[in-house]
């Protein structure tokens, strides 16, 4: 956050649930210093563009308050916050010249025409299109007509400008150039940029304050420099730049075990703690083999401009590595990492948890499937009654109604199947990270219950699976 500046905006526990059930935003909560260059980032579906519609008041929150100054604007109208939008699509007039786009919204609050001359004039300046006033806005590259779009932003003089992946219609080498040209803005206007992108170099290069946001949540709020460096996540640290993720163990003092080898490093956790290990591939040193942590053979190499994109697997696991020197295909190499390189955050915990009804058979029964075990089977001491009924093992009786058999499973113990109906419940991949010998999968439900499974197999985003849970993988337990 910028620091020394007071609050202009604040969302408050902001949840957005639509009709269907679907949750795009849940529990936002989010602070932005007036002044300050703010950057919604994550993927598509992940909530940032309709948390920005909230603030434009286009969207109406489920639960929360969106306080403006202090006030709260949740219900009001987006004519009457001091805020303008930016949208990837321009949305300019085909029919008026570069002037009257810019001056229509000044029109539209009946200004006199010499103060809309001098503003037009203004704005025209600051996106460096002076001289432009008459020409036709099909006669625009795409750039000169995104500055357009800013400029009729602009000339309204709002506290806050919102721009939503205003650059995503631009090539390459265009949107580069914007994105020096809006910071520059930025700086020279001294307005709120709160800024929508799913592009991780954009939001690197341009923000103040990056927001990384996953599933309608928040992962992680920080500077580019702390979100790069020091992820709070696995999805933060494989969402910004490339990253070689790998499952660990805290061996020691200052010493982690990952991708074959044992490493020295600079986070001082207990020793035997499940850890998962952060190493950028610009951080990996490749060496002789016998200099190495670890060795394995040059499986890739691709040459990328800067830089030469090297992979080595490693007994089970792969490194990813940029180097400017590059490797042949069948090398054999070393790798090392600098301790102050390798970044290292206690392991989530990534067992599922889900509920299962106990029908009248006594048996369990999850997603209208029946499960092939019964409740005796599962819970420590119940039996049947002469009644037929189930007891527990202080001889109460269990109330099918009244209680549901909490499951647990492990990610590594799920199966994928692209035969869907053969699993216990379906779903589509919504995210995946590479973990050096797997991937780690999120699978979205229609039930609304998100599954984590570890494959070793590359399954494809939003592919639509069914998973598999065998019974002697599960636990259980009681939830009266």
């Amino acid at each position: 956050m910028a620091v020394g500046k007071e609050k202009i905006i604040e969302l408050k526990n902001i949840t957005k649930t639509y009709d269907n059930g679907f949750t795009a935003v849940s529990d936002f909560n989010l602070y932005v210093k007036r002044g300050e260059f703010i950057t919604f980032l994550g993927p598509s579906g992940c909530g940032k563009t309709t948390t920005l519609r909230m603030i434009a008041g286009f969207e109406l929150p489920s639960s929360g308050t969106i306080l403006l100054d202090g006030k709260n604007i949740a219900d009001l109208p987006p004519y009457e916050r001091p805020i303008n939008t930016v949208f990837q699509r321009y949305a300019l007039f085909p029919h008026m010249n570069i002037y009257e786009n810019i001056a229509f919204g000044l029109r539209q609050k009946k200004m006199p025409e010499d103060v809309i001359s001098k503003k037009v004039k203004k704005v025209l300046d600051l996106v460096d299109l002076e001289g432009f006033e008459k020409r036709s806005v099909s006669t625009l590259s795409g750039g000169q007509q995104q500055r357009i779009a800013i400029a009729r932003a602009l000339v309204n003089e709002p506290e806050i400008l919102l721009l939503d992946e205003p650059l995503g219609a631009l090539d390459l080498k265009m949107r580069k150039e914007m994105q020096l040209e809006l910071k520059e803005m930025h700086r020279n206007l001294g307005i709120t940029f709160i800024y929508v992108t799913h592009d991780q170099e954009e939001a690197l290069t341009m923000s103040d304050t990056i927001v990384v946001m996953s599933e309608g949540r928040i992962q992680q709020i920080g500077t580019p420099e702390d979100i790069y460096n020091e992820p709070k996540n696995a999805f933060v640290a494989d969402f910004i730049g490339e990253s070689n993720i790998f499952n660990g163990i805290m061996t020691g003092k200052l010493r982690a075990r990952f991708c074959g080898g044992e490493f020295a490093c600079v986070d001082d956790i207990e020793e035997g703690t499940l850890i998962t290990a952060v190493v950028r591939p610009e951080d990996v040193i490749i060496t002789a083999p016998e200099d190495g942590t670890i060795r394995g053979h040059v499986t890739s190499v691709i040459f990328k401009g800067i830089h030469y994109e090297i992979t080595v697997e490693s007994g089970k696991s792969e490194m990813l590595v940029q180097s400017v020197r590059s490797q042949k295909v069948g090398d054999y190499v070393g790798m090392k990492v600098d301790p102050d390189n390798i970044h290292i955050m206690i392991a989530e915990d990534h067992t599922n948890y889900f509920a299962a009804d106990i029908n009248a058979e006594h048996r369990l029964e999850y997603n209208n499937k029946v499960l092939d075990t019964s409740v005796t089977k599962i819970i420590p001491g119940s039996k049947r009654d002469a009644s037929g009924n189930i007891i527990d093992s202080r001889g109460d009786v269990i109330d099918p109604t009244k209680t549901k058999i909490m499951i647990a499973i492990q990610p590594q113990d799920i199966q994928m199947t692209d035969q869907v109906d053969e699993g216990l419940v379906d779903g589509h991949i919504s995210n995946l990270i590479y973990k050096g010998d797997h991937y780690s999968y999120v699978i979205h439900t229609d039930i609304e219950q998100d599954f984590i499974v570890d494959d070793e197999y590359l399954w494809n985003m939003g592919d639509h699976v069914g998973l598999i849970m065998p019974i002697e993988k599960m636990s259980f337990s009681l939830k009266k």
